[in-house]
C-alpha cells in the first residue's frame, strides 16, 4: 500500500477548533479539549475527567454531549460551515467512505493537529461515524449509498480469499473492484479502492506488500518461518537455508541465524528438503520426504518405472546427483524388479504407504 498522500487543507484547524469552542462555559470547553486532545495530543478518559471534578464518567459524557449540541446550534458553526464543507468534499474524494486513520493520516502527520480534525469530523453533522467491530476498521462516511455497496463488497471479499491465499495489490484491488456491485464502472478508480482496502480487519498486507486474510501466517508474519516463507515465495524457486537467513536479514531487518533457519525449515510441511540443504515450497509440487519416498509415490502412481523414468522424474524434484537415486533405487525392502525389468514396489514401501493412507 501506498503511503498515504498529505492533503492540502485551506485552513488551520487549532483556530478552527478554538473558534468552535470560544461559547462554552469553561468547565464544558475543558472537557471537549480534554477528551478530544485539543490541548496535548493524548485524550483523557471520561473517569479522569470526572474525578478532576468530583462528578461520575456518565456525568462527564452528558456534559460532553450537551457541549456538543450548543456548538452546533452557535454562530461559530455556521460561520465554520465552509470548512465543514472542504472536509466533506476531501472524503468524496477519497470515495466517501474513509478509514479514520488513513484519513487522519493524509491529512497531517502531527498527531495533535489530527485530533482538531477528528474533533470536527465528530462535531459536523454532515458525517457519519461507522464504529470499530470485527470487521471493520472506525470509519467515516458521506456517501450512505456507497458506503453501504462498500461494505458489502467488502463482505464478499472476505470470503473469497482463501487462508494460504496471497494476490499482489493489484490483484486485490480488481478481486474486490469485481464484487462493488451497483456502481458505474469507472466511478471507484484504483486509488479509492486501494483505501476502500483499509477499512476491513479481515484482509491486510504483508511486510512484502502482498494481501491475504489477516489472520493467516503468511500475512500476520510472527517469525523465522513465516518471513522464510515469503523470501521463498519472492524468489520462485529453491533456496539454500543459509541463502533464506541472509535474506530474512537483508530484506526484514531481522536477524536469522543459518543454524536456527534450517530447524524451522525442517518443522514446517510449508517447506520441503530437495537437495543438500535446499528447500523448496511444497506449493510447487514438491513432494514431502527423503529420496526413496518419493520414488516410492511415483511408482505408487505411473506404475511400474524404467531405471531412466525414475531419474528423471526424480531430479524434477530434488537438487541430487543420479548416483544418490541410484543407490535408494537398490534398497531391496523398498523396490524390486518385475519381469520386464521395471521398478515395482517391495513389501517394505507397501506397508509404508498403508500407514501412509492411515495417517490421513
Amino acid at each position: 500500500m501506498k503511503k498515504a498522500r498529505k492533503i492540502k487543507l485551506n485552513f488551520k484547524p487549532q483556530n478552527s477548533s478554538k473558534k468552535l469552542l470560544k461559547g462554552l462555559k469553561d468547565r464544558d470547553r475543558y472537557v471537549l479539549e480534554s477528551r478530544f486532545g485539543l490541548s496535548e495530543p493524548k485524550k483523557k478518559t471520561l473517569e479522569s475527567i470526572g474525578q478532576e471534578y468530583d462528578i461520575t464518567r456518565e456525568r462527564v459524557r452528558q456534559i460532553q454531549d450537551a457541549a456538543l449540541k450548543a456548538i452546533r446550534k452557535s454562530d461559530s458553526y455556521d460561520e465554520a460551515k465552509e470548512i465543514f464543507a472542504e472536509i466533506e468534499d476531501l472524503i468524496h474524494d477519497l470515495g466517501g467512505v474513509v478509514s479514520e486513520d488513513h484519513f487522519l493520516d493524509s491529512v497531517h502527520d502531527d498527531e495533535l493537529i489530527q485530533n482538531h480534525i477528528h474533533f470536527h469530523l465528530v462535531v459536523g453533522d454532515n458525517f457519519r461515524k461507522h464504529k470499530e467491530d470485527k470487521k471493520f476498521r472506525s470509519r467515516w462516511a458521506v456517501n450512505g449509498e456507497l458506503s453501504e455497496k462498500v461494505h458489502t463488497a467488502l463482505e464478499k471479499l472476505h470470503g473469497h480469499v482463501t487462508e494460504e491465499e496471497l494476490l499482489s495489490e493489484e490483484q486485490m484491488v480488481l478481486k474486490f473492484l469485481d464484487r462493488l456491485d451497483g456502481v458505474e464502472d469507472g466511478y471507484v478508480d484504483d486509488d479509492v479502492a486501494r483505501q476502500f482496502l483499509l477499512l476491513s480487519k479481515l484482509i491486510d498486507k504483508n511486510p512484502l506488500g502482498d494481501w491475504g486474510l489477516s489472520e493467516s501466517q503468511n500475512v500476520s508474519v510472527r517469525g523465522i518461518r513465516d518471513y522464510a516463507y515469503l523470501i521463498m515465495k519472492k524468489n520462485g524457486s529453491p533456496m539454500h537455508f543459509r541463502e533464506v537467513a541472509e535474506s530474512i536479514t537483508s530484506t526484514f531487518d531481522k536477524k536469522a541465524h543459518p543454524a536456527t533457519t534450517h530447524n524451522e525449515l525442517i518443522k514446517d510441511d510449508r517447506f520441503v528438503l530437495v537437495g543438500r540443504g535446499m528447500y523448496g515450497l511444497k506449493e510447487w509440487g514438491y513432494r514431502s520426504g527423503v529420496v526413496k519416498d518419493v520414488i516410492r509415490d511415483l511408482i505408487h502412481e505411473r506404475g511400474p518405472l524404467t531405471k531412466e523414468e525414475i531419474i528423471e522424474a526424480v531430479l524434477k524434484e530434488r537438487y541430487l546427483k543420479e548416483n544418490t537415486i541410484l543407490v535408494n533405487l537398490s534398497n531391496k525392502d523398498y523396490f524390486k524388479k518385475n519381469d520386464e525389468g521395471k521398478y515395482v514396489l517391495a513389501e517394505g514401501a507397501k506397508a509404508k504407504l498403508k500407514a501412509k493412507s492411515k495417517k490421513k
